[in-house]
């Protein structure tokens, strides 16, 4: 009998413990009750607050390439054997500079004898017009006078024209590379010396979606990177294609860069950057918050648990963000994940912002 009373007492004590337990886990929590009430079975989204902020819609890291405002394969306009190379590797040169010399040896002294010549004929003529003046010669006498010494120099100028295609002279400012060939090399017009590049400036070649033909035109500034360097430089744009690429349905655009100081050089990779629009304070908003229905931008805000659709109006866009002209107002709640799945008045659970 005695145990059996034990055995009683022993499940009232156990009785009461876990009546205490059941007390303490849903009904002395009453003020967390209806909070998780109303948040069972709502869907879990994260939101941002609306503010103002300055804003920047810019394309970014567009592949392009330096390439040399003028760049030429340097070469005689005649042939013959290279007697002199004056230039040096690696070496500026300025417009007009002598860089090297083929054998003119022949012209040279066929021009002496047309110049002795020419002394001659002149002499002659002046002789043939002083008797034209007293009636001593005829008119026919002194003009042929005159045409052979116009033909005399008309021969000299070509041999003089033939002279001056033996001297390879730079057709403009720049910096000549190696040399391809030795001086006692025989050399024809096809025969490339070196290779003249001018540096100053560089162009920037690159191409732009046809999205944006409207936001590039001569004039547009456009700042670029290099591998190598921490600064930013900045160049302007000369010239757009005036047609699209069919196949790449991308525009192509050159732009000029001063490059004063040499520090760039063709054949290098750049990213461009091009700023396209800019506003002190502007709301703006990432793309994956807005859902197009029936031809209408439309977002969610949360309010009071519950989700509620806005149409807005967009301004300018780019791949992650929006700017929104009307429909929010900052300090409104917009919810950014879970878009798909949203309902006018559905229940909602916001995570932290």
């Amino acid at each position: 009998m005695k145990k059996y009373n034990r055995l009683i007492a022993i499940a009232i004590i156990v009785l009461i413990a876990v009546g205490i337990v059941l007390y303490n886990s849903f009904w002395k929590r009453g003020d967390d009750a209806p909070v998780m009430a109303a948040s069972r079975g709502a869907l879990p989204v994260e939101g941002m607050i609306i503010g103002q902020s300055p804003l920047t819609f810019a394309l970014d890291n567009i592949a392009a390439t330096i390439t040399a405002d003028e760049q030429v394969d340097l070469a005689f306009e005649a042939s013959g054997k290279v007697t002199h190379i004056f230039f040096k590797e690696d070496s500026a040169v300025g417009k007009g500079e002598l860089l090297a010399k083929i054998n003119d040896a022949p012209l040279q002294a066929q021009l002496k004898k047309l110049e002795a010549q020419l002394e001659l004929s002149e002499d002659r003529l002046f002789r043939q017009s002083e008797l034209l003046e007293r009636d001593a010669v005829s008119r026919e006498a002194y003009e042929q006078a005159q045409t052979e010494l116009a033909m005399l120099e008309a021969d000299i100028e070509l041999v003089r024209a033939n002279i001056a295609q033996t001297e390879l002279r730079a057709p403009f400012d720049g910096v000549i590379g190696f040399r391809y060939v030795s001086e006692g090399a025989f050399v024809s017009p096809t025969t490339a010396v070196a290779r003249l590049t001018k540096i100053v400036p560089l162009k920037l070649n690159f191409s732009v979606s046809e999205r944006y033909v409207d936001a590039v035109r001569q004039g547009t500034d456009v700042s670029f990177m290099v591998d190598g360097f921490l600064e930013e430089f900045t160049a302007e744009v000369y010239a757009v294609s005036s047609e699209v690429d069919l196949n790449t349905r991308q525009l192509d655009v050159k732009a000029l860069y001063p490059n004063y100081k040499g520090l760039l050089m063709p054949g290098r990779y750049a990213a461009v950057r091009i700023t396209l629009y800019e506003m002190a304070d502007a709301i703006v908003i990432p793309s994956e918050a807005v859902i197009k229905e029936m031809g209408v931008d439309k977002v969610y805000v949360y309010r009071g648990g519950e989700a509620h659709s806005l149409a807005i109006e967009a301004g300018q866009r780019t791949d992650s963000q929006i700017e929104v002209i009307t429909g929010l107002m900052p300090g409104d709640t917009l919810i950014t994940t879970g878009t798909l799945q949203l309902r006018e008045g559905l229940k909602v659970r916001l995570g932290d912002l």
